[in-house]
């Protein structure tokens, strides 16, 4: 026993500086990104970008603020994130309970179609999308990047809960039928509650997805007061008089919303997880 643990125990180490080292790579950018922040210009002229600031320095985080009025950015990043991970978890259990409980005719080739359409780049969506939105009026409106994403979120979010209420214990759905409960009331009273790891996993992907989401709504979203955080960052990041100091401040603004609600839920997502490994 002594001589496995002692065997053993070398492995264990060198899986643990490797993790050591790869965790080392992974958030290397983002503390230079943190330093150049806070760096003035002639700070960041004279040491570099891998010299240390001589102080916090945070005309370049104000200047950037002001210029995008990245406060409206931040909102219109977090209702369209959060209203599409509401309602592509809603829909996606709709769906799903159909697909995964009721058996519908056609299952398999409509949970083909979903897996197809999460196949599809966003480029070959981009014009169909785009003649639509014009035809109906909702183009260069939140409204419009709000449905496109909830479908496509969605569509990910119907295949993958197809498959874990497939599995669902038919048992504890049968004894609420005979106790006379309808179908409503067993997906909302039961089926929800038993799923809510797998949903809150859900929703924390879907907030993540939809935020860093750049390509539609820049074509979608062409006004100023629309645009998402992601969007401002891509359109001033080409400009000339943005320097090295304000376009590290913009990328750490930009950071850090997403990872605050990472870390937030980190909890709601690492239980998820767990019950679905367990399941």
């Amino acid at each position: 026993m002594n001589a496995d643990r002692t065997f053993r125990q070398p492995g264990r180490w060198a899986v643990l500086a490797a993790l050591v080292v790869l965790a080392v790579v992974m958030l290397f950018p983002f503390v230079i990104v943190t330093l150049n922040a806070f760096k003035s210009p002639a700070e960041y002229s004279s040491g570099g970008p891998l010299s240390l600031p001589h102080g916090f320095y945070l005309d370049g985080i104000v200047a950037f603020w002001d210029r995008v009025d990245f406060g409206l950015k931040l909102w219109n990043s977090l209702l369209i994130s959060g209203v599409v991970a509401v309602a592509a978890v809603v829909l996606s259990v709709l769906n799903a309970y159909a697909l995964g409980i009721g058996r519908v005719r056609g299952r398999l080739w409509i949970l083909v179609l979903f897996l197809v359409a999460n196949t599809l780049p966003q480029e070959a969506l981009v014009y169909p999308l785009y003649y639509l939105s014009k035809e109906v009026g909702l183009y260069d409106s939140k409204l419009a990047v709000i449905l496109i994403f909830t479908v496509i979120q969605a569509a990910f979010g119907t295949y993958l809960l197809s498959s874990v209420l497939g599995q669902f214990p038919r048992g504890i759905l049968e004894a609420a039928e005979i106790d006379g409960a309808s179908r409503r009331r067993m997906l909302w009273g039961i089926v929800v509650p038993i799923s809510r790891p797998t949903l809150s996993v859900l929703l924390i992907f879907f907030f993540i997805w939809t935020w860093n989401e750049f390509f539609l709504p820049m074509v979608f979203l062409i006004s100023n007061d629309n645009q998402t955080v992601p969007v401002a960052l891509g359109v001033l990041q080409g400009e000339k008089m943005m320097d090295a100091t304000m376009s590290s401040a913009s990328a750490l603004l930009g950071i850090i919303p997403a990872v605050a609600f990472f870390l937030i839920f980190q909890r709601t997502l690492t239980r998820g997880v767990t019950v679905g490994a367990i399941k």
